[in-house]
């Protein structure tokens, strides 16, 4: 009997996006690669981006939401050999976790042959997250807005050829979610609500029509970004580069610390690393990214 072997390659994500709170995401062209056949106990071999984090047997996400879906199912969850190549950095509003949860769910449903679909496999990851905007990007890719609703995670993708160059900035320090969660208020004004949901609407038909010049508008925001600035040292100085001829939009990625910028057409990659490091200093990393697709799962000879 032939083993079965699978390969998943997910994006790194950038949720939130100005005024997206809760809402909206980006994929980015960096890759958690997960590659699984069965196995007497449950191996890890990790490179890439923090090994040792990743190859833990100990609290690892895959591991844990991939037994558990099966779990849930009514399912074994035998062990799996995992060989995981990671791009994505943990801990700085990119979707690691996001990654790491799909990963899990696609894993468990592809070793226990529960037959969930695109739209099963976002609903899960996205009830295990708390929120929908991250895993649904992570999974469809592209520009992709997504919501809980009665009939499940509802989601539009948009974008996912757009040739926009982007410019990723990550500080050396992380910020847990949970803590960046408690800096928001409870309640708003009704003219930040107002304020937001025009923003949304711009940032929406910026990606969908390929409107670059909407992005500048379309990155504002007032319900999360202002509450997080003192806790993203990054933001706080960048975001006045939302004014910037050289760049056509700036928002936090995630629920931070890094900071995502969408350059100009005529902006060069250099033009835009010195810029940033002129205000953020020399020890922010600056990751040239683009838009990237959605997740691939492959099955392997």
């Amino acid at each position: 009997m032939q083993t079965k072997r699978v390969r998943i390659k997910l994006p790194a994500t950038s949720a939130n996006l100005g005024p997206g709170f809760d809402a909206a995401a980006l994929a980015m062209s960096m890759h958690l690669t997960v590659e699984a056949e069965p196995a007497p106990t449950w191996q890890i071999h990790a490179t890439g981006r923090d090994p040792e984090l990743v190859g833990s047997l100990e609290k690892n996400l895959i591991i844990d939401t991939f037994t558990s879906v099966l779990q849930d199912a009514g399912k074994k969850a035998s062990p799996l050999r995992l060989t995981i190549h990671n791009e994505i950095p943990l801990g700085m509003g990119c979707g690691s976790s996001a990654a790491a949860l799909c990963a899990g769910v696609a894993l468990a449903d592809f070793f226990g042959e529960l037959k969930m679909g695109d739209a099963g496999i976002v609903t899960e990851a996205s009830r295990r997250e708390g929120h929908p905007d991250n895993v649904a990007a992570c999974w469809l890719g592209g520009f992709t807005v997504s919501a809980d609703t009665e009939r499940g995670v509802e989601t539009a993708t948009f974008g996912t050829e757009l040739p926009w160059q982007l410019l990723l900035a990550v500080q050396a320090t992380s910020l847990a979610t949970k803590k960046a969660r408690a800096l928001l208020p409870e309640t708003y004004s009704k003219a930040d609500a107002v304020f937001n949901v025009q923003r949304m609407a711009l940032l929406t038909a910026a990606f969908a029509g390929g409107r670059r010049d909407l992005l500048r508008a379309g990155t504002e925001d007032r319900i999360h970004q202002p509450y997080r600035q003192d806790a993203c040292p990054l933001l706080k100085a960048l975001l006045p580069l939302a004014q910037d001829q050289k760049f056509a939009g700036v928002a936090l990625s995630g629920a931070g610390p890094s900071v995502l910028m969408v350059l100009e057409p005529e902006t060069t990659l250099l033009e835009a690393q010195t810029v940033v490091t002129a205000l953020a200093g020399a020890d922010v990393e600056l990751i040239p990214v683009s838009i990237a697709g959605g997740a691939e799962v492959q099955e392997l000879a």
